[in-house]
């Protein structure tokens, strides 16, 4: 999280060179006592300057105690501290992050065992917290995401589970957002990706589901034919006062059966007469005109 190697290391170098410059420029001699003693004293501080060097990255807070107390957040870019006296025991990422969390043979309200996989995404707010009030914020948060998941899939019906996943998880994101606030963490959001039922409970289920469709499919079949049956009523009433649209419609339904199917058609004789057909003869004659026409 933190990369300050590179630059400590330069620092050093610079100061280094400009120690050995100095000294050489005091005395020609190296070796001597004042060139040793300036040597001695930049490359003391060169190593001060190196060991006080920090570089926090664009997403990260440095967290600095001075002698053991809370004294500022620094970063990100370049910083100094002082050694010894100052330490940085927490380098906070605030950038989002994300935690998967489950539940196990958990039991719902109506003591059915699920298995729930949910992903928490959240960030740290307030590195300052995040790193005095808690001791290790990751473990706890996903301590507290697994309770709370545990929690809620009590209180809630398998049914209720399954289809509203969108409200458990609105919920989930609520009391781990209240447990976590103190910690300086905000949660942005929490998503269920899959609830897991037992296998004998899922046959039965789909065995529910695919007798509540035909049962809908009978109750819709029934409802057309109550329908059909209204409309062949009214279609009997308007053909009741009129007989000639009657047997028009007689023969138009026996000249299409006729000229669509190749099949025997049974005809009452009295539906013969009726539609004026002039008996056998007059239907057998209607038969081979029709067997003609599809010939041709």
């Amino acid at each position: 999280m933190k990369n300050n190697g590179s630059i400590a290391t330069l620092f050093f170098v610079i100061i280094a060179a400009l120690g050995f410059t100095v000294a050489f420029t005091v005395s020609s001699d190296l070796s001597s006592p004042e060139s040793t003693t300036i040597i001695i004293v930049f490359l003391i501080l060169a190593s001060l300057v190196a060991w006080s060097t920090k570089v926090a990255s664009q997403w990260t807070k440095a967290v600095v105690l001075r002698l053991g107390k809370y004294h500022s957040l620094r970063g990100p870019g370049l910083f100094f501290i002082i050694p010894i006296i100052d330490n940085i025991p927490y380098w906070i990422d605030i950038r989002v992050i994300s935690t998967s969390f489950k539940a196990e043979k958990t039991l719902t309200k109506d003591t059915v065992p699920v298995d729930v996989d949910a992903v928490l995404f959240w960030k740290v707010v307030d590195p300052k917290k995040a790193s005095i009030d808690v001791a290790d914020y990751y473990s706890a948060i996903s301590w507290a995401s697994q309770t709370a998941l545990r929690d809620v899939i009590g209180k809630t019906m398998l049914a209720d589970m399954l289809e509203g996943r969108d409200k458990m998880s609105a919920l989930l994101q609520t009391i781990i957002d209240e447990r976590t606030e103190p910690w300086g963490i905000n949660v942005i959001s929490v998503e269920v990706k899959d609830v897991l039922i037992p296998e004998g409970l899922e046959a039965a289920m789909s065995m529910q589901a695919q007798a509540e469709r035909e049962r809908q499919a009978r109750v819709i079949l029934g409802d057309s034919e109550r329908q059909i049956a209204n409309m062949f009523n009214e279609a009997a009433k308007s053909y009741e006062n009129n007989p000639t649209a009657f047997h028009l419609r007689a023969m138009n339904m026996l000249y299409e059966g006729l000229k669509t199917n190749s099949t025997i058609v049974i005809v009452p004789s009295t539906a013969v007469e009726s539609m004026g057909l002039g008996g056998i003869n007059g239907t057998l004659g209607l038969v081979k005109g029709i067997q003609k026409e599809k010939e041709a």
